[in-house]
């Protein structure tokens, strides 16, 4: 078996124990965001699996949609990534 050259590491253990690794991630291809998928994302990023210059490229994003999800998740959780109650954070 042998396994492809990557930057970086191939897995992060996250603060509750939990271990993330790169097959973790949704597929480049993405389209179809739902709360699990951003969250996977964002904590990649943020415990250094993928560089978030790489993941704005990968998942075709931009900065400010990125941002957002970061904020969002920092100030209310997870759950704030849902699409029907991001207005609700948002008012906050």
């Amino acid at each position: 078996m042998y396994l492809k050259k990557v930057d970086g590491p191939r897995q992060v253990t996250l603060p509750d124990g939990s271990i993330l690794c790169r097959a973790d991630l949704p597929a480049a291809e993405t389209k179809r965001w739902v709360a699990r998928r951003k969250a996977v994302v964002v904590k990649a990023v943020q415990y250094g699996l993928l560089a978030r210059s790489d993941a704005l490229e990968r998942y075709a994003l931009s900065e400010e949609e990125f941002d957002l999800w970061c904020v969002a998740v920092e100030k209310h959780g997870e759950k704030a990534l849902r699409v029907t109650t991001l207005q609700k954070y948002r008012q906050l």
